[in-house]
């Protein structure tokens, strides 16, 4: 079963959802201040973990067609080096101190559900790559029951990277529609222009980020 990754997923994008429009009443100036400070301070992070998160997916890009249909039968065919590659790549993104959870739950407005979306990609795909990689490791070194539980299950570590992405996806069109929702360009004015805005948008987009094709392997094949 996907329970772990899937989990984690629901939640960010149940959080994402109730950060949406249905049946909010209408904030009051001061909320709104606090809300647009809370995206622009969002913003900031996005930059800030931009370069790590776009090495990350280059280099699960490029080991992504080595797992997505699982790991071959015959250890010794595993190519180690982009794997090992990728999860390096997956765990030298440290989480800012605004994401971390304490700060990450006073978040107000659309910053709320965006911050839970970056700590989903971020746990998902560095639990993912690390798992798999220890997975290939008992294949290789462990005992025969070891190997067998590790291929049965590393289908859910493929699945948590590949979840990971999707995640990632989701960033970009979420942070649109919190800017719109608190004004705008208009609102926002220099301090966070719609270019800026659009730039990461598109940084943190199904185009960019996404992993193609879909996971090939099931839990227990």
């Amino acid at each position: 079963m996907r329970v772990a990754p899937l989990l984690l997923l629901l939640s960010g994008l149940a959080a994402v959802c109730a950060g949406c429009g249905g049946g909010r009443t209408a904030a009051s100036p001061a909320e709104l201040k606090l809300e647009r400070g809370d995206l622009i301070a969002l913003s900031h992070v996005l930059k800030d973990v931009q370069s790590p998160v776009a090495s990350e997916v280059t280099a699960t890009k490029r080991a992504w067609p080595l797992i997505v249909n699982g790991l071959p039968p015959d250890g010794d065919a595993i190519d180690r080096s982009p794997i090992a590659a990728a999860a390096a790549s997956a765990a030298s993104i440290k989480l800012p101190l605004l994401l971390e959870e304490a700060r990450a739950a006073a978040l107000t407005g659309p910053a709320a559900p965006l911050a839970g979306l970056v700590r989903s990609y971020v746990l998902l795909v560095t639990r993912g790559w690390r798992l798999i990689g220890a997975a290939i490791d008992q294949i290789d070194h462990g005992s025969a029951a070891s190997a067998r539980f590790a291929r049965e299950n590393v289908a859910l570590y493929i699945e948590s990277v590949y979840d990971g992405h999707f995640t990632l996806a989701q960033i970009g069109k979420q942070l649109l529609a919190g800017y719109r929702e608190l004004g705008g360009a208009a609102a926002f004015g220099a301090v966070f222009s719609q270019p800026e805005v659009d730039a990461l948008a598109s940084a943190y987009s199904e185009a960019t980020d996404r992993l193609h094709p879909h996971v090939g392997t099931r839990l227990g094949s």
